[in-house]
């Protein structure tokens, strides 16, 4: 097994790491990574496939007729083809977001890359995005991706998210900590 495989888990990282893995012995890794990619954007762009790989009601047969034809109008592989179809013939379907999410994190840790989140009180401007990709690239080791979103409540300063770790640079938590301190003080 994958020394990978301790970033996933749960039912959608078993799924995730038996992919991962049937794409590495298959040695057609980037044609898996794209299909797996396409899937993804599939979901994310229709919200009723999102929904109906959620909902019980429909039958195991109805929903790989579904996955069917999702493969077949994306031009997925054979083995992503397979992957969506024992999803839907185990009713697993609903983990597939996360088994997806899951194998683009094994994916990114193999070629040594991280995606980092990065919660600020305002947008980052091009500059400052850079220039923290540049000294987080340098501290962790890695190739930075950086997803970025805004959270008026920090009042300023950053949240960073690197896998398990986050760091709490916030206006915010700095002042719900002094406010402790000062309840506690007094």
């Amino acid at each position: 097994m994958s020394q990978s495989s301790g970033l996933v888990s749960g039912v959608s990282g078993r799924y995730a790491s038996a992919l991962f893995e049937l794409a590495e012995e298959g040695g057609n890794f980037d044609a898996i990574a794209s299909d797996v990619t396409l899937v993804r954007e599939a979901l994310e762009a229709s919200p009723e496939l999102l929904s109906a790989i959620s909902n019980p009601s429909i039958s195991r047969a109805e929903m790989g007729g579904v996955v069917a034809s999702l493969a077949a109008r994306a031009g997925l592989g054979d083995v992503a083809t397979k992957f969506l179809g024992l999803m839907a013939a185990k009713r697993r379907l609903k983990a597939l977001p996360s088994a997806l999410e899951g194998f683009e994190l094994l994916a990114a840790d193999k070629r040594g890359e991280a995606t980092v989140e990065v919660v600020s009180a305002t947008a980052l401007s091009e500059m400052q995005t850079q220039t923290l990709s540049t000294k987080l690239e340098h501290a962790v080791g890695r190739k930075i991706h950086i997803k970025t979103d805004v959270d008026p409540e920090l009042i300023g300063g950053l949240i960073v998210k690197i896998g398990s770790k986050m760091i709490d640079a916030s206006v915010r938590s700095k002042l719900s900590a002094l406010q402790h301190a000062m309840k506690e003080a007094g």
